[in-house]
């Protein structure tokens, strides 16, 4: 996408609800589902899940900054994660549904240290969630983008009251820019 949007990579468990929950999202402009940081090329959803190609299921999240930022997407991204759950949301196990924030731009990375910092206050445990570069991305196969569209009583391991939550989110026609906060 090109113009005044911005990027990020987002991994939060199965990426069909997490796609579904962001699409939500007033100021979300584009989405669709992939493998991301792994060590193959062009992987497929089966060899995803055969634990062996490090790729993590991934939404890449395209967006209009001046309606929102960074900083509340990943506030957002952290309502619909369980942060400190190590491989494993909800009932999904296995590395591709670990949780991670990939980044494109490194001027995010001073966003994503201050929102990550600002969760880790909530828990005593360390937070699970990778902070990394994006290193590579795969769009998934076709079936997989906008999953819950398509299939809306399919599977989804996100409540779907978060799905409301999301919709209500940002009711203001514009949000204040507080990356520089």
């Amino acid at each position: 996408m090109k113009g005044n949007t911005k990027e990020i990579y987002l991994a939060g468990g199965c990426f069909w609800g997490t796609e579904h929950y962001f699409k939500q999202i007033k100021g979300v402009v584009f989405t669709e589902v992939g493998y991301a940081n792994g060590i193959t090329e062009h992987p497929t959803y089966e060899q995803v899940c055969t634990d062996t190609t490090r790729f993590v299921e991934t939404v890449r999240i395209v967006y209009d900054p001046t309606m929102i930022d960074l900083r509340f997407l990943l506030k957002m991204y952290f309502k619909a994660i369980d942060p400190i759950s190590v491989n494993k949301q909800a009932h999904d196990v296995g590395t591709q549904y670990r949780t991670g924030i990939y980044y494109t731009d490194d001027a995010d990375l001073s966003v994503i240290e201050a929102v990550w910092q600002e969760e880790q206050l909530k828990y005593k445990e360390p937070l699970a969630v990778e902070k990394q570069p994006l290193v590579n991305f795969y769009k998934a196969e076709k079936y997989h983008q906008d999953y819950l569209e398509k299939n809306p009583d399919g599977y989804c391991h996100l409540p779907t009251a978060l799905f409301e939550f999301a919709r209500n989110a940002n009711i203001s026609p514009t949000i204040t820019n507080t990356t520089n906060n």
